[in-house]
């Protein structure tokens, strides 16, 4: 079976399937084009509100297929470099996107898979998904943002456990540790992370944006240049339609009605 990425509509929420079953939904250059194609509608579609990413059957994704890694072995750097480029950049489109981005994992969640549900906004994983950093298992060094993303996360001695050792976490650490964003039963994943879609679905996405610019921004300004950006997003927001809104139907009691 050709491995994609398949893309289908749950409500105001985009769901990007990886798909590669038989190889536990291993990643490929097919699948990176695809996904930066899938976030850029989501971008320009204002009915799209959120995207889910999972996997196809009982894994979220192994990482690289490395019996194509061994292949480009004898096709050139180039090619390897090519693949990676393309990888990163689905990972900067996930990250720059407007639209908050929820990783739902089952299963195995490794290497690239591993970066891959790191780049997202939140997590949501089975309670028996494992989630390791298999490079160094295999003679590699990590990619998809792997060693920006966790020392950003964690702290050094666990980002090196993490990432020198390649040890396996379960969904139950990863949530303590403030990794994981909720761990559900066994197969509920996708249910899990459509229904916490929904929760994010129902506020204003002018304001989700914001969040997610300043988030993105903040480990890379200055506090005084960051309160400024604070600042001019929050007047923007109020004096958005979205802002009067939200204050009303607080004030009158009501579900607030976001465009």
């Amino acid at each position: 079976m050709a491995a994609s990425l398949k893309s289908h509509s749950e409500g105001q929420t985009m769901v990007l399937t990886i798909s590669n079953p038989d190889h536990r939904n291993a990643l490929g250059p097919e699948m990176y084009a695809a996904g930066v194609e899938a976030l850029n509608a989501a971008e320009s579609n204002p009915d799209v509100r959120s995207v889910v990413i999972c996997g196809d059957g009982a894994h979220f994704c192994a990482g690289g297929n490395l019996q194509r890694l061994l292949g480009n072995r004898d096709k050139g750097r180039d090619v390897q470099a090519a693949s990676i480029d393309g990888l990163h950049s689905w990972i900067e489109t996930i990250r720059s996107s407007s639209k908050p981005v929820i990783a739902a994992v089952e299963g195995a969640c490794a290497g690239a898979g591993f970066s891959l549900a790191l780049t997202c906004d939140l997590i949501v994983a089975a309670r028996n998904a494992v989630f390791v950093m298999a490079y160094s298992n295999v003679g590699l060094s990590p990619d998809g943002g792997a060693t920006w993303s966790i020392p950003h996360l964690l702290p050094r001695a666990t980002a090196m456990r993490l990432l020198l050792l390649g040890d396996r976490c379960s969904s139950d650490e990863l949530e303590r540790l403030g990794v994981v964003s909720a761990v559900c039963d066994p197969g509920e994943a996708v249910a899990s992370a459509l229904g916490m879609a929904e929760r994010v679905n129902g506020r204003a996405p002018n304001t989700l944006a914001s969040i997610k610019e300043l988030v993105n921004d903040a480990p890379a300004t200055p506090l005084h240049a960051h309160l400024n950006n604070e600042r001019d997003h929050f007047v923007r927001n109020l004096f958005h339609d979205n802002g009067g809104e939200g204050i009303s139907a607080f004030l009158e009691k009501r579900t607030p009605r976001y465009r």
